[in-house]
């Protein structure tokens, strides 16, 4: 008897490998061929994430995945029902998946961590049974941590809070990538690898074993005709990533790796903006010689060159809960408006565009000129500049890559359902009912 339910146990799983293996030739982009047949990229936009209150989800993150899922980009790819699953999902129950986090500041210059441990919270709950390692990254190239403590001097003209421990959180003291890490997520295949100190160590093709970056040229003939680089390391939990090729398996590479890009929406003088497009630069190392050309002449065509021939990310959730709309740190205060918003999308350059003109520009301050994407001359030639180079090397999964309202579907909900008004009645005795109402 217990053989035959191992036997059926296993003729199930070859069953389930077969359709996720059929499944993983579209992987990815049923979302993309979608908005191209619309002629239009896809935002997706969830609006009014409440204040967080401490709990594994997240509340926004959560309305995110839905509404992400009920137009086809599935979290999880798995054969169960699910309602952010699918065949065509993005995250299989064994995957390496790698979040890019912003933490080469701290403050509201960072990553939300609120969001970060309501997306690793549901990647662990995949419907299979979550057997692969989720791997919180990020190059500060030098001046990142994930201590809380990062940004170098640049918050030495802040005595208060140069020396001290602040994310981007509720709590801002406590909530760090470390935190979550060794506390949050103890025991549980969740790890972190900073990428700084490994930035200036370059390894040929067939290095498997130390850690490093490795350079891919461009195709002959490509202008800029400069390099781009790639990590390869082995993460705690022993998979060897090497971020193009994917998982070192001893004799190839498995497809297994995933990319969550995760950045922080914020001012950046030069591109006028930091968002998904840039957040590539804590991938690459500036050690490769090209760092000049990347602050910002080729901005646009350098980033794009991560996306077309590196690797480009399964999804984009870029944080807007906090915008610093004056200022790269997230400090002062001031420089900081709280907007409770997330967007997503595939589409590097059409989230740019949209959160640069109706996130970063109607909150005005003294450097919203630099956040019109149709006027300022650093942040056109960001996009433009990425536009063109990852459609001149095919597009993303085959889909050009677009700017402008006209050429851009944004999908929207609140992250909490509408509740309706109930009416509040008072005690006889107490005056008249109210012929108003009370928001419940």
């Amino acid at each position: 008897m217990a053989g035959r339910s191992r036997r059926r146990t296993r003729r199930e799983f070859i069953r389930q490998t077969a359709q996720l293996s059929a499944a993983a030739l579209a992987a990815g982009g049923a979302a993309l061929r979608a908005a191209a047949e619309t002629d239009r990229s896809r935002v997706f936009r969830i609006d009014g994430c409440p204040a967080h209150d401490g709990a594994m989800r997240h509340v926004g993150v959560d309305a995110l995945l839905g509404l992400l899922a009920e137009n086809g980009v599935k979290l999880y790819r798995t054969p169960q029902p699910h309602p952010w699953g699918g065949l065509s999902g993005i995250i299989e129950a064994d995957d390496v998946v790698l979040v890019k986090v912003n933490c080469q500041w701290k403050c509201r210059g960072t990553t939300n961590t609120d969001v970060v441990r309501g997306l690793v919270h549901r990647i662990l709950e995949h419907p299979d049974g979550f057997a692969g390692e989720v791997v919180i990254v990020e190059n500060g190239q030098g001046r990142g941590g994930f201590d809380g403590m990062a940004g170098g001097g640049s918050y030495d003209s802040w005595p208060a809070i140069a020396n001290t421990v602040h994310v981007n959180a509720e709590d801002e003291t406590v909530l760090t990538v470390d935190h979550l890490v060794r506390a949050v997520f103890a025991g549980q295949p969740v790890s972190s690898y900073l990428l700084d100190p490994i930035r200036g160590a370059f390894i040929s093709a067939s290095e498997h074993i130390r850690d490093g970056y490795r350079t891919v040229s461009p195709p002959a003939g490509s202008s800029p005709a400069t390099t781009v680089s790639y990590p390869c390391f082995t993460t705690p939990g022993g998979h060897r990533i090497e971020l193009r090729e994917g998982r070192w398996t001893g004799s190839g590479h498995a497809g297994n790796v995933k990319l969550i890009n995760v950045p922080v929406l914020k001012h950046h003088d030069g591109s006028g903006v930091t968002g998904v497009l840039k957040h590539v630069y804590g991938l690459v190392s500036m050690s490769d010689g090209c760092s000049p050309v990347r602050h910002y002449s080729q901005i646009g065509s350098q980033c794009g060159k991560f996306w077309s021939l590196a690797r480009t990310p399964d999804l984009n959730i870029l944080d807007c809960i906090w915008v610093s709309h004056a200022s790269l740190s997230g400090y002062p205060a001031e420089t900081t408006r709280r907007c409770n918003v997330l967007l997503a999308g595939l589409d590097p350059v059409a989230l740019d565009y949209h959160a640069s003109k109706h996130m970063l520009l109607p909150l005005g301050g003294s450097y919203a000129g630099q956040h019109d994407p149709d006027r300022f001359s650093g942040l056109v030639g960001m996009l433009t500049g990425a536009q063109d180079f990852i459609n001149g090397s095919g597009g993303l999964a085959g889909v050009p890559a677009r700017q402008g309202d006209e050429n851009i579907e944004v999908l929207s909900r609140s992250a909490v359902p509408f509740r309706f008004p109930r009416r509040v009645l008072r005690r006889v005795g107490q005056g008249r009912e109210p012929s108003g109402t009370s928001q419940g």
